[in-house]
C-alpha cells in the first residue's frame, strides 16, 4: 500500500484494551494529527485491520496510546484518489476540501483552468489558502479516516496533469451532451484494476475544448454527471462520492 501522510501503523496484531508505545515512524504519524492526551486516532495493525486508540501520554521521542474499540479495516487493495480541482472563488475549495475528504480522496491538486480564478487573484480578495491542509486535518479528524490528505501546492493546467500521469484510471468531468456517464465508466473494470486514481474537475463554466483535449491526450475519458448543471464545488464531491461508493460496493 502506497504510504499515506498520518497513517499510523503498528507492528503485529493489536488487540483492543492494549497499551503501545509509539517511536519513529509512528510517532510521526501520531504528531501529524496534532493530538493531545485524550484525543483518538485510527491506527492499522500489520495485517490491516483498523482500530480507534486513544493517546495516553507523550514524552521526550514516545507516546503512548491505548487501543479501546475496532473500527474495521483497509480495503484491499487501497486506491490513492487523486482530485484535480480547478480553482474556484470564495470559499469553495474549502468545502470541496472537507467533503472530498470526508468521502476518501488521498490527494487535492488546485490549479488554474482558463476561466477559472488565479490563486493570486483569490488571495488578494480572501487569502484562505494557508488553511486548506488545516482544513483537511479537520475532516480527516470528524470522518475517523486512517490518513490525511495531502493538499498539493497550487499549479497550472499542465502541471496538474503531469502529476497523475501513472495513474491508471482518469476520468474528466465534463458536461457535454453525447459523452459516457459517470455511472457506465466506473463500471469498467479498469477500475478496480487502478491503484492510482485520478479525477479532473473544471471551474464554473466548464473546460474547454483545448483543455479537453488535452486532457484526453493525457488518458483521461470524459464523463457527465448527468443532466443538472452542477457548481464547480458541488461536481467533484458528487464524483467523489459515487468512486468510493463503486470502490466499496
Amino acid at each position: 500500500m502506497a504510504k499515506l501522510f498520518g497513517h499510523i501503523r503498528l507492528d503485529g496484531k493489536v488487540s483492543l484494551q492494549e497499551t503501545r508505545t509509539l517511536t519513529g515512524a509512528a510517532l510521526d504519524a501520531l504528531m501529524s494529527w496534532r493530538p493531545r492526551p485524550g484525543t483518538a486516532v485510527t491506527v492499522s495493525d500489520a495485517s490491516g485491520a483498523l482500530f480507534r486508540a486513544r493517546l495516553v501520554g507523550v514524552e521526550e521521542g514516545r507516546a503512548r496510546i491505548l487501543v479501546f474499540e475496532e473500527a474495521g479495516a483497509i480495503k484491499d487493495p487501497f486506491r490513492e484518489i487523486y482530485l484535480l480541482q480547478a480553482l474556484p472563488e470564495k470559499e469553495r475549495m474549502e468545502l470541496v476540501i472537507q467533503k472530498t475528504t470526508e468521502l476518501g480522496v488521498t490527494h487535492i491538486i488546485p490549479f488554474r483552468a482558463k476561466r477559472s480564478i488565479s490563486l493570486e487573484q483569490r488571495e488578494a480578495r480572501q487569502g484562505k489558502s494557508h488553511r486548506w491542509r488545516d482544513i483537511a486535518l479537520s475532516a480527516a479528524r470528524q470522518s475517523r479516516g486512517f490518513f490525511i490528505p495531502v493538499v498539493l501546492p497550487y499549479r497550472t493546467f499542465e502541471e496538474a496533469l503531469d502529476t497523475v500521469r501513472d495513474a491508471g484510471f482518469k476520468i474528466a468531468l465534463w458536461e457535454r451532451p453525447g459523452i459516457s456517464g459517470i455511472k457506465a465508466v466506473l463500471r469498467d473494470r479498469a477500475l478496480h484494476d487502478a491503484e492510482k486514481i485520478a479525477i479532473l474537475s473544471g471551474p464554473e463554466g466548464g473546460f474547454g475544448e483545448d483543455e479537453m483535449d488535452r486532457a484526453a491526450s493525457c488518458g483521461f475519458t470524459a464523463v457527465s454527471l448527468g443532466q443538472r448543471v452542477l457548481r464547480a464545488e458541488t461536481a467533484p464531491i458528487m464524483a467523489i462520492g459515487l468512486l468510493s461508493y463503486e470502490l466499496e460496493r
